[in-house]
Parts: structure tokens; sequence; C-alpha cells
């Protein structure tokens, strides 16, 4: 089982397979066991098979859990995924980040660019809305207080949430086993994770100009029926010039656990498109008419 340390902090992670690295963050409610369908998939792919590496952020075992709450940033966890990067010898890496990892993905696209050939960011932008920013704060702070005061994970309470019940409505085993995982998670690293990391961290229209700049390939991936990502996923198909937005019909939070046979295609055809040089900027030109303006007759 592969470890690797920062800031003084033992973190582990997967490794398999061979070929272009891809690097999986997991979300809020998941651990690295929550992407072994993508990892199973990717690796063994016949045509184009890749290494899959999946860290566990801090406060998930088995990487460590301080019970110190400063142990713990937005900042920390997008370092230690570059960090890790860095510990494998990677100069570059596709990243796909689910939720909270969605959210660490684009800020690491944001901050070293230049090692990011993609970005997949799914169900990514909770709490980001402005509307609902204050009430996300509330919530986070509140569940971050009441696991510690009782010592436990809300686990049945998470799983039952209406953006996470689908799971359960197009497969009870996959998401009973998604609750039992959920149910191992550490109530120290859960809580300080909430109050530390999902509570502080700055909303995504912050970033507004360092995302409109961005020239790294993002597909953003959301499920229909969930509603805290998306108005954000949306905001960030306009702002990006190289995004992409897929949305799945009748589909919540754990889109990679919900359809994972999909959701692998979507990623592998991103990928291929990007290979093959198929991925283009999108037209700066406004919305204005049906028909395109002479100067764009011209242009073609």
């Amino acid at each position: 089982m592969p470890y690797f340390s920062h800031q003084g902090v033992k973190l582990h992670y997967l490794d398999e397979g061979e070929g272009p690295a891809l690097l999986f963050l997991h979300e809020f409610g998941g651990d690295a066991r929550t992407w072994a369908q993508q990892v199973a998939g990717f690796s063994q792919q016949t045509d184009a098979p890749r290494r899959c590496i999946v860290l566990s952020a801090r406060g998930y075992l088995p990487s460590d859990v301080p019970a110190d709450p400063a142990a713990y940033s937005w900042e920390n966890n997008r370092d230690d995924a570059i960090a890790l990067m860095d510990h494998l010898g990677l100069q570059q890496v596709d990243l796909i980040g689910l939720s909270m990892g969605a959210y660490i993905a684009l800020m690491v696209t944001l901050h070293v660019p230049d090692r990011i050939r993609s970005t997949v960011c799914a169900s990514v932008g909770a709490g980001a809305h402005p509307p609902f920013r204050a009430a996300f704060i509330e919530d986070a702070i509140a569940s971050a207080d009441h696991i510690r005061a009782t010592g436990t994970m809300p686990a049945r309470e998470m799983a039952l949430a209406p953006n996470r019940i689908q799971l359960r409505s197009k497969n009870e085993p996959a998401w009973q086993e998604f609750l039992d995982q959920l149910a191992e998670h550490d109530p120290i690293g859960a809580a300080n994770t909430l109050a530390e990391v999902q509570a502080k961290r700055p909303g995504l229209h912050d970033f507004a100009d360092q995302l409109e700049a961005l020239e790294v390939p993002v597909l953003i991936l959301a499920g229909d029926e969930d509603e805290p990502c998306l108005d954000v996923s949306l905001w960030l198909k306009r702002q990006m010039p190289y995004a992409a937005l897929k949305l799945y019909p009748r589909s919540g939070h754990l889109i990679n656990l919900e359809d994972p046979d999909q959701f692998n295609l979507d990623i592998a055809l991103f990928h291929r498109a990007l290979g093959e040089g198929r991925w283009e900027k999108r037209s700066p030109t406004p919305f204005t008419s049906m028909f395109a303006s002479t100067d764009e007759l011209q242009s073609d």
C-alpha cells in the first residue's frame, strides 16, 4: 500500500496500470474506493490503457487523519495533489475530480496549468452559486459541529440526501456499498474537512478572470437532479473558453456510480478528441441573431 508524506502528513494513494497518467480526486462523501470502476475501466482499456492514480485526501483513511483543524484547508488539498505528482515524477497528468475533488482539480489546474493536459469536473460547485452560498457554509459548519458532538459520521442521512438518493433507485447494491464505505469515514477527518475545506474555500466566482483566461481543456459533467451544482456547472461552461458541459438525465451527485459505463465513455471520448486535435476554443462571438454576420461569412 503506497504512501508519501507532505507537510508532515502521510498520504495514501493507489497506482494501477500503465500509460499516460490519470489523477483522480474524490468527493467529501467518497474516498479512493469510489473510483474503483473508473480505475478498472481506464487501466484495462484495450486500445489506450491509462495509468490510474487515486489520492486519498488528508482526513480519509488510510491517509493520516490530523486532529488539528489547522492541518486542513483547500490550499493544502490542492498542494497535496501537486506533491503526489512530484513524488511520482509526473510532469503532466489528466485530472478527474468529483465534487470536492472537482473543486480541487480546478484549483490545481489554475495553479499549475502547464502540468495539466485536461481536467474533468464532475458534480462540481456545491456552495458556489451566490444565492445559496451563505446557506451552504452555514450547513457545513453546523454539520461539522454535529459530527464533533456525536463522534459519529451521519452516513445514512447523507446517502439519503435529495441528490444522492438517485443511486439507490438505479442500483441499490451500489448505493449500499457507498453507504457502508461512508460509514467507515473517520469523524474527526470528516468534521475538519467540512469546517476547514468545504466551509472556507472561496466561491468559484472569485476565480472568474482566471477561469476565463484558462486554456486547459475542461469537461464538466453534472446530473440534472443535482440542484447544488446545476447553476455553477452552466456558469463554468460559459466562463471557460475550452470547456464543454454534459448533463446526465434523471441523475444526482454520484454520476460516476450511477452510470459508470457512460461516465467512463464520456471521459474516454473527451480524451480521444484531445488526442486527435478536435478540441477547439469556443467562438467568442456573442449570440445576437440566428444568422451569422457579414464579417463571419467573409471569414468562413
